[in-house]
């Protein structure tokens, strides 16, 4: 019964922004952690930020200056902006979730946090014109 929907994905003019928002629903209780990942092709899925419903939030060091991540407490959602948006950006860009906080932590190991997710969305395709 969970489910996971992405929006915002698009074509974006290089330098632009965009905010990404995934809408978790069908949880019995009000534990989970989400998370955002990124996959380009060829490239093995990268883990981008994550959320727990402990309000722990943490974004991977490689995307901190440009990502930020937020919820929206009278909803199971959470977004993630990217500012300044450049063509290595274009990916598909998946939310996940599990219902604990055992991802609730500074590893930001992309296969650990892959791993501990239980639920997919199926992912929202960002494409940046060069």
């Amino acid at each position: 019964q969970v489910q996971l929907v992405e929006s915002g994905g698009g074509s974006v003019q290089a330098g632009g922004s965009l905010r990404l928002s995934c809408e978790l629903s069908g949880l019995s209780g009000s534990i989970y952690t989400m998370a955002w990942f990124r996959q380009v092709p060829g490239k093995e899925r990268q883990a981008v930020a994550k959320l727990c419903s402990s309000g722990f939030k943490y974004v991977v060091d490689a995307f901190k200056e440009r990502v930020t991540i937020s919820n929206r407490y009278t909803k199971n959602t959470v977004d993630l902006q990217i500012d300044g948006l450049n063509p290595e950006d274009t990916a598909t860009y998946y939310c996940a979730a599990v219902e604990d906080l055992s991802a609730c932590s500074y590893d930001s190991r992309s296969n650990t946090v892959r791993l501990a997710m239980k639920y997919w969305g199926k992912g929202t395709l960002v494409t940046l014109a060069s």
